[in-house]
């Protein structure tokens, strides 16, 4: 029998969500029904629910993909899961499994690929449906509200990381320290790397210094670039997350000879590349994109193990409109997950 509970709906772009009651189906085979309990707003979900990027999420639809809840139903040829188990619903729904990316461990890349909160009904809801076979397993020291951000945010620094291909005892420079920043810095800390922090906002540099950044940058203030090649020669990665394209050329010219510069944030425009640059010094440049279910569950189990933790915020679901409001307007320093009780705590 179907269940009903509470869903923040997108019915058009541009506009608030409609908190209204919503019937969720029962499972169908390899799926699963999840009573959700924490969910994680992310900039994604403004680019949703606003319509923003070429390939638009089909009308109407629920938002979300950084859920956390415990399965209540599972349909039948479900394996590796069972009910009362808790999960999380990241942005990569489902894939093929198939074509030559999924084959080769590269399933974010799979042009089939579903998205949680996009182009299939997503965590903002009491309940949510999800492919048995893409959920998280929740490791048992992380908590809900901790676990939401990891999702997406965590899988997305983890992954950009391992993407810069750096070892221990070598430099990474993190632009842009807000949600994104702040969990790549205390991976980057984890891994044994020594951490250059770039921002605009002072209180988010002292946030990001207390986080382990050896070095902190207002990009701001001063030649960044000039500041990172005189000092350390270079950062042998960069991870940027800044949604600025000033930001990308500046980590194009904080990068080692030989290094790589690692692409996450999504600014409108186009981005010039110095040729010359990225020739004679032999530059990498790449894009990196959230993660594989392999990137996930590395990134939960790091978190849970080493206390990487995101700043977080929450908020009952009902307020979901004044999330994304705080969202446009800057004022998030780490993230808000919103959960189906009400209350509101900062951690």
């Amino acid at each position: 029998m179907p269940v009903k509970g509470l869903g923040a709906v997108a019915r058009a772009f541009h506009r608030p969500l409609c908190l209204e009651e919503t019937a969720f189906r029962d499972p169908e085979p390899g799926e699963l029904l999840v009573r959700m309990s924490a969910t994680g707003v992310c900039h994604t979900d403004l680019h949703a629910v606003d319509g923003d990027w070429p390939v638009k999420p089909p009308l109407p639809f629920i938002p979300g993909h950084e859920g956390v809840g415990v399965i209540v139903k599972a349909g039948r040829e479900v394996h590796g899961v069972k009910e009362g188990d808790r999960v999380g619903l990241p942005w990569l729904r489902t894939a093929c499994g198939e074509c030559e990316w999924c084959l080769t461990g590269w399933e974010t890349l799979c042009p089939r690929a579903a998205y949680g909160g996009y182009t299939a009904n997503g965590s903002f809801a009491e309940y949510a449906l999800a492919p048995a076979a893409y959920v998280g397993h929740i490791p048992a020291r992380l908590t809900d509200v901790e676990a939401a951000p990891i999702l997406c945010a965590g899988v997305t620094t983890w992954k950009a990381l391992k993407e810069a291909e750096v070892t221990a005892g070598q430099w990474v420079a993190i632009s842009g320290v807000g949600g994104l920043g702040q969990m790549a810095v205390q991976y980057a800390v984890t891994m044994g790397l020594h951490v250059i922090a770039v921002d605009v906002s002072s209180e988010k540099l002292w946030r990001a210094k207390d986080l382990g950044a050896e070095i902190t940058l207002n990009a701001r203030e001063e030649d960044v670039a000039r500041r990172v090649q005189s000092e350390v020669g270079g950062a042998h990665g960069v991870i940027v997350t800044a949604v600025s394209l000033t930001a990308f050329r500046e980590a194009i010219a904080m990068t080692r000879r030989k290094g790589t510069c690692v692409l996450v944030g999504l600014p409108p425009g186009e981005f010039p590349v110095p040729l010359f640059d990225v020739v004679l010094k032999r530059l990498t440049i790449r894009g990196s994109l959230v993660g594989t279910r392999e990137d996930l569950q590395e990134a939960l189990s790091v978190s849970a193990e080493s206390g990487v933790r995101s700043r977080i915020q929450t908020q009952p679901l009902e307020t979901v409109n004044d999330a994304l409001d705080q969202l446009r307007a800057g004022k998030v320093e780490g993230r808000i997950v919103l959960t189906m009780s009400q209350g509101s705590s900062v951690l």
